[in-house]
């Protein structure tokens, strides 16, 4: 697969906005962790390899765990989050699933229960923006990070 368009290069302005909208949410308090999950979370259910490979990267890096990262997709059935990323991935699914889900309000109910407004309004956008760079990576078919081959 070769990619179709280089973003940065095309669209420098509207590029720039999108990482301007990603620095304010990595400022906003959430947490390092909780964001990577989200954004993983979305990219598995959106099937964006290049995304799911950075932020996989960036959750170790951070200190998350190679096992809740293998059981982020079945997070219902893992003891092993607790109720604020519970809530934080219900909301990643609903609203990554938004024409299906319709963003039900006991979802936003449980959100509202571990996050301030603030927080859940901020949590909104980073559930949006991770949406909006898995459809610009998908769109323009970017390539994830390969692993090197080793030596014969």
């Amino acid at each position: 697969m070769t990619p179709r368009f280089d973003a940065p290069a095309v669209a420098p302005a509207l590029y720039k906005a999108m990482l301007g909208l990603e620095m304010q949410i990595q400022r906003a308090g959430l947490g390092k962790i909780l964001l990577e999950l989200v954004k993983m979370r979305a990219s598995q259910i959106n099937g964006c390899a290049f995304c799911l490979d950075m932020h996989a990267r960036d959750a170790r890096a951070a200190g998350e765990t190679e096992q809740r990262l293998y059981l982020l997709n079945a997070w219902r059935e893992s003891p092993l989050f607790d109720a604020r990323e519970r809530a934080a991935l219900a909301w990643t699914e609903a609203l990554t699933l938004v024409s299906t889900t319709h963003a039900p309000d006991a979802v936003y109910e449980e959100v509202l229960a571990q996050f301030s407004q603030e927080e859940a309004v901020t949590l909104t956008f980073a559930i949006m923006a991770i949406n909006a760079w898995n459809r610009l990576a998908i769109a323009g078919r970017f390539l994830h990070a390969m692993p090197e081959k080793a030596a014969a």
